[in-house]
């Protein structure tokens, strides 16, 4: 249909050796069936039109705007209407447009005398449709009429309608339309009139009779029967020669189906290796990736646990500074939550205290690619180390920062403890080497800590001094004044120096200058005295 559609009227249709225009024969008229060449036809629809508009009068659509009609006398209609239709009713006369094929276009009158549908798949054929001692006739006279383009007649055909025979009058003509419709289309009108008393039988075109006798009566009837079956036999040999092409360009179109079907197997058994081929080849990617993605996960449960035991937070940031990931441990010092991935860092509330340029710190290391780490505290007190670096990818791109938050407190303490330890033993040198005597005790008066000068100005030693009270150290006459001294220190009182007198260990009573100091604790509560004592002027050495 669609190469009917692009030729022109009458163009040809050329087409390979194995090829047809299968059943759409109505579209083409065929030239010459072995080398393939076509003629096209003009669309049925548009010739079936015309034709049918010479033999019926055209009746108004139901839409269309009526024409005014011409003037005649009220209640009449125009004269020639009045003849045909007049005519139609009682000639009695039955017609079917057909084509060179048999295929019914058109029907008038009542064709159930002469048509029945055939058994099997529905099919508007009249030859198919044809009732007994109708069919051989008709297509007999169907083939010439087509053959020889000429009205073909066959009259007092004895029709079997329904248990019993109606005679009628065949008569195939070519219908001939305009140029332009029927160009390449062939129809044809088969009318079949019913022969009655009335209706006198055409004259049939019979040879001449030699007599009057039965005899010559019955070889008439055998001549007539016999060209009857000759032309019969013409027309099925015909038939059969028509098929036999058919069959053969059939079973060419069939063998060349066939090697395409043949070359069509092959392509698709080495589609078959080839698709096997590449199965294989999935397979041992498949396997591969398998492999990678078992260590990647491995690397990655490697890589989490190694966070989490170094108790390091870890920020992942892009060049715009949006969270991409983030390890649990730093949810102490930043509050972040799963949902957050994809924010701004900036956006985020941080629990640092004093430290509120970290976006700046961030994009500084982005722009230089200089590492930056800071000393931060937390509102909880926990000292953090700050480090901020460069996203690098195995190919050296940047595609990011890095921020960690290394937790310092102990070392903070310990240098903290590194700074006071440094300090006692600077303390510890200035008392070993003071010539003055220093002295610790508690609040009860037991010696805690005994200098060299002690032992020399005092003549204990270190071990004997710890396990002596001051006030075994002191006249009875003025351990008093030491009681109300130890008293006024522990309630956080300033002394200036003064003088007091002690006891050596060969009972010598020395006069001494005292410069008396509280030790306190860290919770403000005095713990022991420090006192440095030193020989007043005068005295002699002990």
């Amino acid at each position: 249909p669609l190469f009917h559609y692009a030729l022109n009227p009458g163009g040809f249709l050329c087409l390979g050796t194995s090829e047809s225009v299968g059943d759409f024969v109505d579209l083409f008229s065929t030239l010459n069936r072995k080398a393939k060449i076509y003629q096209r036809k003009e669309s049925l629809r548009a010739t079936h039109g015309q034709t049918l508009g010479r033999l019926i009068p055209t009746l108004p659509e139901p839409h269309a705007v009526p024409h005014p009609p011409r003037k005649a006398p009220a209640g009449k209609m125009p004269l020639r209407e009045l003849t045909e239709r007049t005519l139609l009713q009682h000639l009695g006369l039955v017609a079917v447009l057909v084509n060179e094929h048999g295929d019914i276009l058109y029907l008038h009158g009542r064709t159930g005398l002469y048509l029945e549908p055939a058994p099997g798949e529905a099919a508007l054929n009249i030859i198919k449709m044809a009732r007994e001692g109708l069919r051989r006739d008709l297509s007999i006279a169907l083939n010439k009429a087509v053959a020889q383009r000429e009205t073909v007649r066959h009259p007092g055909l004895r029709v079997k309608t329904n248990g019993h025979f109606t005679t009628a009058n065949l008569t195939v003509r070519p219908v001939e339309a305009d140029l332009e419709a029927a160009r390449g289309a062939s129809l044809f009108l088969v009318m079949l009139e019913e022969v009655t008393e009335a209706t006198p039988e055409r004259p049939r075109a019979v040879a001449p009779r030699l007599g009057n006798t039965e005899a010559d009566a019955r070889i008439v009837a055998l001549e007539k029967e016999l060209r009857a079956k000759e032309e019969y036999l013409q027309s099925a040999n015909e038939e059969l020669e028509t098929s036999n092409e058919e069959l053969q360009s059939s079973n060419e179109e069939m063998q060349s189906v066939n090697e395409e079907l043949q070359s069509t197997n092959e392509e698709l058994e080495t589609s078959k290796e080839e698709l096997q081929s590449v199965n294989e080849e999935l397979a041992t990617v498949n396997a591969e990736l398998q492999t990678k993605v078992a260590d990647l996960s491995q690397t990655n449960n490697d890589m989490n646990n190694l966070l989490a035991g170094t108790e390091m937070g870890t920020i992942f940031v892009d060049h715009q500074q949006r969270i991409k990931r983030f390890t649990p441990a730093v949810t102490r010092v930043i509050n972040l939550i799963q949902t957050d991935v994809g924010r701004p860092v900036g956006h985020i509330v941080s629990n640092l205290e004093g430290y509120d340029h970290l976006v700046g710190d961030v994009k500084a290391v982005l722009d230089t690619l200089i590492p930056k780490e800071v000393e931060v505290q937390s509102k909880t007190g926990v000292w953090y180390l700050l480090g901020i670096r460069p996203y690098r990818t195995l190919e050296n791109v940047i595609e990011g920062a890095v921020i960690t938050f290394v937790d310092i407190t102990a070392l903070k303490k310990a240098q903290a403890e590194l700074r006071d330890s440094a300090a006692m033993r600077h303390l510890a040198v200035v008392v070993r080497d003071s010539r003055d005597a220093i002295v610790a005790q508690n609040l009860d008066g037991h010696i805690l800590a005994w200098n060299p000068g002690a032992e020399r100005m005092y003549g204990w030693s270190e071990a004997e001094a710890l396990q002596r009270n001051i006030r075994d150290m002191s006249p009875e006459n003025v351990r008093d004044a030491m009681l109300q001294t130890v008293k006024q220190l522990a309630e956080h009182a300033v002394l200036q120096p003064y003088r007091l007198q002690r006891l050596t260990k060969s009972g010598q009573i020395i006069e001494v200058i005292v410069t008396a100091t509280a030790l306190i604790d860290e919770a403000g509560q005095v713990y022991a005295i420090a006192t440095t004592e030193r020989t007043a002027a005068g005295n002699g050495a002990v």
